[in-house]
C-alpha cells in the first residue's frame, strides 16, 4: 500500500504522494477539483521533468486525468487551469488538447473561462521581428476549462455562499486579476494566486463539498478551500512543497484557530 499522509488537521490533508499511484482517495468522494498541473515549459521543479515531449505530457495529462475522474463523484466538477497554447519547444494547442483527452476519458465540457494575468511583460519570443517571414501569435492570457462528470446539475441542494456581486461577475468568463509572485508563495516555482480557486470554489460547489487538488503545489487551493468553509485535500510529491503549503496554510487560512466543518472526509487512509 501507498501513501503518505503529511499533514492532517480535521478536514484538512495533504498527502505526499504520487497523483498517479497513490490509493489515499477512494472513487467516487469528490465534489470539486481545481488544479493547474505542470504546464510542461521547463520550469524548474524539484522533483518533476517539466521539459518531456509533448506526447509524453499528453500520456501523462491522461494518466493523471483519468485519476480525478475516478474520484469524482458523479455530479462532480473539474477547474483546470492550464494555458491556451505554448510556443516553449514548438507551437502546440495545449488547451485544445486536453479538452480531447479529457473529453476521450469520460468527461463533459461545460464552458471556458478566460484568466488574464496580465503578464504580457513576461513575453520574450517574437520569431520574425516586424517581419511575416514567421512571427509569434502569443495571448497572454490562461484557460480555466470547467468539466464535470455526468451530472452538471448537482444532485443535492446544499447551502452556496457566493454573494450576488460575486456571481454575477464571476459567470462572465472572462476573469482579471494578477498572478501570485514565488516570493509571495514561499519560493515555489509556479505558484498560482488564491483568486482562482477561491472563484471556482465558491461558484462551482456547495459549504462543506471536499475540494482536490492533485497538484497541491503551494496550497493556494487548500488554503481557498478553508477560508470558505470546504473540506480540503491536496496531492503533492515532493517534500519541500508539502512543506511550503503547510506552512502557508497554517499563517494565511489562520488554520489552528479556525473552527472547521466537523464532517470527515471521505477517503481511504492506510
Amino acid at each position: 500500500m501507498r501513501g503518505k499522509i503529511f499533514f492532517n488537521h480535521k478536514n484538512l490533508k495533504i498527502i505526499k504522494d504520487d497523483v498517479l499511484l497513490t490509493d489515499e482517495i477512494s472513487n467516487d468522494s469528490i465534489d470539486l477539483i481545481v488544479t493547474s498541473p505542470p504546464y510542461n515549459i521547463d520550469i524548474k521543479y524539484n522533483s518533476h521533468d517539466d521539459q518531456i515531449t509533448y506526447e509524453k505530457y499528453l500520456e501523462f495529462s491522461y494518466k493523471w486525468l483519468s485519476r480525478c475522474f475516478d474520484w469524482l463523484k458523479d455530479d462532480g466538477r473539474l477547474c483546470l487551469n492550464i494555458p491556451l497554447d505554448k510556443n516553449k519547444g514548438g507551437q502546440q494547442s495545449v488547451g485544445a488538447d486536453l479538452t480531447t483527452i479529457a473529453k476521450k476519458i469520460g468527461f463533459k465540457y461545460h464552458s471556458t473561462i478566460i484568466w488574464n494575468e496580465g503578464n504580457i511583460s513576461r513575453r520574450t519570443a517574437w520569431g520574425s521581428w516586424l517581419s511575416a517571414s514567421a512571427p509569434y501569435v502569443i495571448a497572454p492570457v490562461e484557460l480555466i476549462l470547467v468539466l464535470y462528470k455526468k451530472d452538471w446539475k448537482k444532485n443535492n441542494k446544499k447551502q452556496s455562499d457566493i454573494t450576488k456581486t460575486e456571481f454575477i461577475e464571476w459567470t462572465n468568463g472572462l476573469w482579471t486579476f494578477h498572478g501570485q509572485s514565488k516570493k509571495g508563495a514561499g519560493g515555489h516555482p509556479a505558484p498560482f494566486p488564491i483568486e482562482l480557486p477561491k472563484r471556482c470554489i465558491k461558484l462551482f460547489s456547495y459549504v462543506d463539498d471536499v475540494v482536490l487538488d492533485p497538484f497541491m503545489g503551494s496550497g493556494s487551493t487548500m488554503i481557498a478551500a478553508i477560508l470558505n468553509n470546504r473540506t480540503s485535500v491536496g496531492i503533492e510529491i515532493d517534500d519541500e512543497y508539502c512543506d511550503i503549503a503547510k506552512k502557508r496554510i497554517i499563517e494565511e487560512a489562520k488554520l489552528l484557530n479556525k473552527k472547521l466543518p466537523a464532517r470527515a472526509v471521505k477517503m481511504k487512509v492506510c
